[in-house]
């Protein structure tokens, strides 16, 4: 699904990746302003207390704010984080 003068996306559907604020599984991906932007599908937390509404929370998020979790896992192993 690269696109004429773009670089090939760096991740793929259902890898997991982290983000400030959360974590969660790519779901799709589309260029958009020469880079590329992902669906991720947020991991559901605990319940809370009066239950759940509705499912996973999708949202759209830029390559640069993503991490693939085996790299995150890595960073924070080698950095003492």
């Amino acid at each position: 699904m690269a696109t004429k003068g773009m670089a090939a996306p760096r991740l793929r559907k259902g890898q997991k990746v982290r983000f400030i604020g959360g974590s969660g599984v790519i779901k799709g991906f589309q260029p958009e302003a020469g880079a590329w932007s992902y669906f991720v599908e947020m991991e559901m937390g605990p319940e809370p207390e009066m239950g759940r509404i509705g499912y996973e929370t999708t949202i759209l998020l830029s390559q640069a704010d993503l991490t693939p979790q085996s790299e995150a896992a890595f960073f924070e192993f080698a950095c003492g984080a």
